[in-house]
């Protein structure tokens, strides 16, 4: 029979791992997305994934590691709470050698400076001068780093990414690894994830970038456009009328596909055609929902164009 214990470990434990892993996939795909480094709301928004999902990462480590002799169940409960990575880090390395270096736990000070002092700066009077130390703080760490000089309007390159990306995955597999090893040595399944879930790409795929994802819908498109077998629901978007976007836009609107932020820019734009070029504007939106639907099937044969 199960005690509680073990249902803590291997069942909620679990659940933790996987909400850590969706908030650092929500947090790298945050900065994938980060255009340029002037807006303190998107790099926070980087920043605060990231730090809370190393941090929940670390206490599922800890807990798999030291609950075994723990007398006071409350203290040590109450030893979870706090956001220093760099003290949650230096109690696993009481038992395992993680191979993470000077750059890496850089990055973790940085994350619990940020966590600590910057998360809730400006609800402080005193520092109402100093609204964006996020914004300022990203800069000042990415531009040490990599010895380069950093701007507010700098764009966020491929180098940039790749670099967030490395360090953020070493970090992260070498803490999955030790969660991995103490379920085994517990017996439990704690390490266990859903497969093609945000965890799954991080602790089983080891993807700490969007690039295939990218190669994905960019192939995606070009079978779409260019299939030449009957397909029924690419005749049915076919006899869609299109609305009149501005061709000269389309490289432009094609980041929409893989930026969510883009997307918002034109929304003025949807708005205006839908008012000037749709009649029936419940009628469109309901052959809308069909596209991307995977429980409609459209039927070639019995599909033709009288039916729209």
């Amino acid at each position: 029979m199960m005690g509680r214990e073990f249902f803590w470990k291997n069942f909620n434990l679990g659940i933790e791992l996987s909400i850590a892993g969706s908030f650092i996939y929500n947090g790298l795909k945050a900065f994938d997305e980060l255009q340029i480094f002037y807006y303190p709301e998107e790099i926070f928004e980087f920043l605060y994934n990231i730090s809370v999902g190393i941090e929940r990462l670390e206490k599922i480590a800890i807990i798999l590691i030291e609950h075994d002799n723990v007398e006071d169940q409350e203290e040590f409960e109450k030893s979870l709470i706090t956001h220093n990575h760099l003290e949650l880090l230096s109690r696993i390395k009481k038992k395992y050698k993680l191979k993470l270096g000077k750059q890496h736990n850089r990055f973790l000070q940085f994350l619990a400076e940020f966590y600590n002092n910057m998360r809730y700066s400006r609800y402080n009077l005193n520092e109402v001068y100093s609204y964006d130390k996020e914004k300022q703080a990203i800069r000042n760490y990415i531009s040490k780093e990599l010895g380069i000089q950093l701007e507010e309007t700098s764009e966020n390159n491929y180098r940039i990414k790749k670099f967030i990306g490395k360090i953020i995955g070493k970090i992260t597999t070498e803490l999955y690894e030790v969660i991995y090893n103490e379920a085994h040595r517990l017996n439990i399944y704690t390490y266990e994830l859903r497969i093609n879930s945000k965890a799954a790409k991080i602790f089983l795929r080891k993807e700490f970038d969007f690039l295939k994802e990218t190669v994905l819908w960019k192939e995606l498109l070009i079978y779409l456009m260019n299939a030449s077998e009957d397909i029924g629901i690419i005749d049915f978007i076919k006899n869609i009328q299109p609305l009149r976007f501005d061709p000269g836009s389309i490289p432009y609107y094609l980041t929409y596909f893989q930026n969510d932020v883009n997307k918002l820019e034109h929304l003025d734009e949807l708005d205006l055609l839908y008012d000037e070029d749709v009649v029936n504007k419940k009628e469109r939106l309901e052959m809308l929902e069909f596209i991307g639907d995977p429980h409609v099937y459209f039927d070639e044969d019995y599909f033709d164009e009288d039916m729209i």
